[in-house]
This record gives structure tokens, C-alpha cells and sequence, in this order.
């Protein structure tokens, strides 16, 4: 059987995930919008950061999202961004689909990530992950724009937002242009936490 089709992000409590240009990614505020994720357990073993890290719900939600994905597909931006700043072995240790219109041959990295470059849309690529994933989960990475695209599709069958406590006033929201004629949602689950408050959604089409 075919597993879901999901996102998860962290969003500032102003409805941003990630600032508006590229050059500000690992900026003060997106540290501060992801600062629950990096002293966790499997954050630090995923990236070989050394041992150590907190556990709990937290650390948890992280490691079963990492574990429900057989493939995971992503924008061109977010590609271009995570080029430049992933570890050799990227975190992903399975195969990644990038929606563009870049020819590019396929890029094999250690640690089981393979990047594959698709060039005829989003179907397209989700069908190559669905392939490629099996029974389990295709994530959709991201970025926002990628994101929106497969809500508008009707292609999500659920996601999490991780709330954070943090404000942006500016940037790149994730909902912003959705076609909320198009989507309905049904409360899954909230598990506060600490740091976020984890909320959870399926997708229904309206």
C-alpha cells in the first residue's frame, strides 16, 4: 500500500518559514526559528555532530518524520540553498527528487542521498518518489513555493508545523496564495512542548 504524502516545517508564530532571500538562510532569525531542532539527540546523530543531545517528545517527532520517509521532494531554491551548506553526507540518506528545469545527472552523495533532477513538473516527480519510497512516506521538503504548489494540487494528505515561539514580520509564509476553495482540514493531533507546539493536520479537498 502507498504511503502519504506530507511536509513538516517549523513556523514563527507570524505564519513565515523561511526569510525572504537565500543569503539570509542561517541568519539570526531562522537559527531562532529552528533553535528547538539542534540540540536534539537525533539531530546531532543524523548530522555526526557527536554524541549527546536532549530526548523527549521533541526529539521523538524528529526521528519519526525522519523514519516514515522512503523519498522526499524538493524545490530547485531549497537545493540551492542546501548545496552550498549540507555535510557531504547530506541528512537525508535516501533518494530526493528536485523539481526544475536544470538537466543535471543524477548526484550521488554518501550516506544513501541521491539527488535526481526532474524537469517535467510536480506530478512528475511525486511519482518518482512515491516509486522510489515504496510503502513508505514521500516529505515534501520544500521550499514554501514547492510546498504551496502541492497543496494547490490537491497532492497532501497530511502535515505538521512545529509553532515557534519566534516573530519574523517579514519572509516567505507558507500559506500565502493557497487555494483555500480547494482544502479542508481535520485536527490530527497538538503536543506542546517546551520549545514549539507541534500541530498536526490531515488534508481533505473541499
Amino acid at each position: 500500500m502507498a504511503g502519504k504524502v506530507f511536509f513538516s516545517v517549523s513556523m514563527s508564530l507570524d505564519g513565515f518559514i523561511a526569510p525572504e532571500s537565500t543569503e539570509d538562510l542561517m541568519g539570526q532569525q531562522w537559527m531562532e526559528l529552528q533553535q528547538w531542532v539542534f540540540p536534539l539527540r537525533f539531530f546531532r546523530e543524523n548530522l555526526k555532530l557527536g554524541e549527546g543531545g536532549k530526548e523527549g517528545r521533541d526529539n521523538d517527532i524528529v526521528r519519526e518524520a525522519f523514519e516514515r520517509t522512503g523519498a522526499s521532494v524538493m524545490g530547485k531554491r531549497m537545493f540551492d540553498a542546501g548545496e552550498k551548506m549540507w555535510p557531504e553526507e547530506a541528512p537525508f540518506h535516501t533518494p530526493v527528487f528536485v523539481v526544475t528545469r536544470e538537466k543535471r545527472d543524477p548526484w550521488e552523495r554518501p550516506g544513501g542521498t541521491t539527488f535526481h533532477f526532474v524537469n517535467d513538473g510536480i506530478e512528475t516527480a511525486l511519482d518518482q518518489a512515491r516509486e522510489a519510497a515504496g510503502d513508505r512516506d514521500v516529505r515534501i521538503a520544500g521550499g514554501g513555493t514547492t510546498i504551496l504548489e502541492y497543496v494547490n494540487g490537491g497532492l497532501i494528505d497530511e502535515f505538521s508545523i512545529a509553532l515557534s515561539p519566534v516573530l519574523f514580520g517579514s519572509g516567505i509564509r507558507l500559506f500565502e496564495g493557497v487555494d483555500a476553495s480547494r482544502v479542508a482540514l481535520e485536527p490530527v493531533r497538538s503536543e506542546p512542548s517546551s520549545r514549539v507546539t507541534h500541530l498536526t493536520y490531515a488534508v481533505h479537498p473541499r
